[in-house]
């Protein structure tokens, strides 16, 4: 079958020249954008309740720009004062430069990896020394603790925010040819939405060897997977898929 319409379930690109705007006008194709998880922020007395010294540590690893949003804001509501000798590692660079946010770039000192936890382990071990603090949500790649084990690094986890399930019930009635995930929340967030969802002719698009296996472990069929050595991206894996369907 053609690929008409895409529902992405992230929030919409803020710049202009994303490649799923291209995508949609090189193909003809509607795409939208509307997130099946959204973060909220807990509340300082639940941070409290973890027995977590926020002060004592010499270091922070940011995994994303949640994470450097909701250690501020926990910063700020406990009255820390962020001292400039506090080291950021950061897993890609844009998270670092997302730091210019809360404190001035250059005279920080700020370490990134290039996309994935294992990229920045090297870093880490390098510095293990520090006493590192990991602000994360509820929901944790179980490869991090793994990583951080795996290399001696010591470390405190802090849950700062939560991942909630966004009502979805405004999509009841619609349909989408491809619906695209890159986590296993966005599954459980479909199922919680819609608990009697059958797939049938929709195409399921999924982002990562975890959100595949969750897609599966589901009951969905995957038809559209993303990164592969051919296609890195989730907009190349889609373009290639609705080239083919859409000649038939």
């Amino acid at each position: 079958m053609k690929v008409k319409s895409i529902l992405v379930s992230q929030p919409e690109p803020q710049t202009e020249n994303s490649p799923y705007f291209d995508l949609a006008q090189k193909h003809k194709v509607k795409i939208d954008f509307i997130p099946f998880i959204h973060v909220e922020g807990v509340d300082v007395a639940e941070v409290r309740r973890q027995k977590i010294n926020i002060p004592e540590h010499t270091a922070v690893i940011l995994t994303s720009r949640n994470a450097v949003d909701h250690f501020f804001r926990i910063a700020e509501e406990v009255r820390y004062e962020v001292p400039n000798e506090l080291k950021y590692f950061c897993t890609s660079e844009a998270i670092a430069y997302y730091l210019q946010k809360y404190v001035v770039y250059r005279k920080r000192k700020i370490y990134f990896g290039t996309a994935t936890f294992q990229d920045l382990a090297p870093l880490l071990k390098k510095h293990k020394k520090e006493k590192f603090l990991l602000p994360t949500s509820d929901v944790l790649k179980p490869e991090i603790p793994k990583i951080l084990k795996d290399n001696k690094i010591k470390y405190d986890r802090c849950v700062m925010y939560n991942t909630v399930n966004s009502d979805l019930s405004h999509l009841a009635d619609v349909k989408y040819d491809v619906l695209v995930f890159f986590s296993p929340s966005g599954i459980k967030s479909l199922f919680e939405n819609f608990a009697d969802f059958h797939q049938g002719e929709t195409r399921i698009a999924a982002f990562g060897t975890v959100t595949q296996k969750a897609a599966e472990d589901a009951g969905l069929r995957v038809d559209i997977k993303a990164p592969t050595p051919k296609y890195p991206s989730m907009t190349m894996a889609l373009e290639d898929y609705i080239r083919e369907a859409n000649k038939r």
